[in-house]
């Protein structure tokens, strides 16, 4: 068997807004969110930590030296077939009319008989929710963006 997973069944969902905190999330600071599954996605995106590059030129040297700055967790970008009666699309909706931060887990397919599945847990702000209409034959599509404010609390699939 390959050693590498499909996003293939992979379920996304948003949780109610939750506060922003001064630490990094832990798996228990979701324990009490219920989760609202989005429908209908064809792309989740990327997501993850990034560190910004602080560079200094330094003359006597002639060489520009980078260190490690701040860490970003990147823009989102989800993309959905547009379903109007969708209640993770309409939470989408309804998140990008605030400035609150929202949970988004995803959870795949991934696991063992008996087990659970691993999982990826972010926090962020929903941006940006336009509609694509493309060509006649195009599905019409929600394109959320979520700017992730958090890091990224990743869960290992587990035996029974």
């Amino acid at each position: 068997m390959p050693n590498f997973q499909v996003t293939a069944k992979t379920k996304i969902e948003i949780g109610d807004a939750i506060a922003d905190q001064n630490t990094d999330f832990t798996t228990s600071d979701f324990s009490g969110v219920t989760w609202t599954e989005i429908g209908g996605t064809t792309d989740l995106g990327t997501f993850g930590d990034t560190a910004e590059v602080v560079k200094s030129g330094q003359i006597g040297r002639g060489r520009v030296l980078k260190l490690k700055g701040l860490v970003d967790g990147g823009a989102w970008v989800i993309t959905c077939d547009l379903d109007v009666a969708d209640a993770g699309q309409l939470a989408l909706i309804a998140a990008a009319k605030t400035d609150d931060n929202y949970p988004f887990r995803l959870t795949f397919d991934d696991a063992p008989s008996g087990g659970t599945a691993s999982t990826r847990t972010v926090v962020g702000l929903v941006i940006g929710i336009p509609e694509t209409y493309g060509d006649a034959n195009s599905p019409m599509k929600l394109v959320a963006t979520v700017e992730v404010n958090s890091n990224t609390v990743r869960v290992a699939a587990a035996e029974a």
